[in-house]
């Protein structure tokens, strides 16, 4: 089975993805493979180089191939992309300030990156 993961709710990085989710990703123990996640509002701050979580996230996904995305206007919100609000949903935003291999991007760029290879499920955090 493959998933999406959305992370969408408050500190669904800092509790669910750092204290379930990406163990069990470096162990080897999650079950499904995992080949996206989308992250938004603040959730996107685990990703900011450094942050420990976002590191280790990094890691995992260049190994096991997982898109790792942030909401493109979250991140020019937050001051994590580069380029304006006119340019979000268009793919010209682009990460900055992030852990190698995040990408920003907004649901038509999420739908094309994933379109490939699609998810059996998307589960919203």
């Amino acid at each position: 089975m493959k998933i999406a993961y959305v992370f969408a709710t408050n500190m669904a990085t800092t509790f669910k993805l750092s204290t379930m989710i990406l163990p069990q990703l470096e162990q080897g123990i999650h079950g499904p493979q995992i080949i996206g996640m989308m992250f938004f509002d603040d959730n996107i701050f685990a990703l900011r180089k450094g942050d420990p979580i976002g590191e280790r996230l990094a890691v995992v996904a260049k190994r096991q191939n997982i898109l790792l995305m942030v909401c493109d206007q979250c991140a020019v919100r937050r001051n994590l992309a580069e380029g304006a609000f006119e340019q979000c949903g268009t793919g010209q935003v682009k990460a900055a300030g992030l852990v190698e291999g995040v990408v920003a991007g907004c649901f038509p760029q999420l739908y094309d990156a994933l379109g490939g290879n699609p998810p059996d499920q998307v589960i919203t955090l």
